[in-house]
C-alpha cells in the first residue's frame, strides 16, 4: 500500500517529525512492507541535513531519514530549502529535492497521506 508522509516540524525541538519517522519505519518493517514516499516540507527540510550530531543518548534524525530511504523515496520541498539555506549537497545520500507539482502528483497517487 503506497503511503505519503508529509513532515512539516523541524528535526529537534518538538517530536512530531520523529514520530512520523518512527511510523513510517514501522510500516516498512510490515510483511508485505508499505511502500512510502516521505515528503519533508517547511522546516522538516533540515531532518535530512547530513552531518548531525545530536546528544548521546537522543534520537538522530539523520539516521531515521537514511533508514527510510534505504526502502523508500525521500523527497525536499525545494523552496523551503532555498528559504533555509539548504544546498542539495548538504542533504543525505538517497534524499533529493523536490517540488510541490511532484508533491501533488504523490498526494494523487497516495492510497494514504500522513501530515505530521
Amino acid at each position: 500500500m503506497a503511503t505519503l508522509f508529509i513532515l512539516n516540524d523541524p528535526p529537534y525541538g518538538t517530536e512530531r517529525s520523529y514520530n512520523g519517522l518512527r511510523l513510517a519505519m514501522a510500516l516498512q518493517r510490515r510483511e508485505p512492507p508499505a511502500e512510502i514516499t516521505l515528503f519533508l516540507l517547511g522546516d522538516a527540510v533540515a531532518c535530512a541535513h547530513s552531518g548531525q550530531k545530536p546528544p548521546k543518548g537522543f534520537y538522530n534524525l539523520e539516521k531515521m531519514v537514511q533508514a527510510v530511504s534505504r526502502k523508500g523515496r525521500v523527497l525536499l520541498c525545494g523552496s523551503c530549502m532555498d528559504a533555509r539555506g539548504l544546498e542539495e549537497k548538504q542533504i543525505i545520500t538517497g534524499c533529493r529535492r523536490s517540488s510541490m507539482d511532484e508533491l501533488a502528483t504523490c498526494t494523487a497517487d497516495a492510497e494514504r497521506v500522513l501530515v505530521f
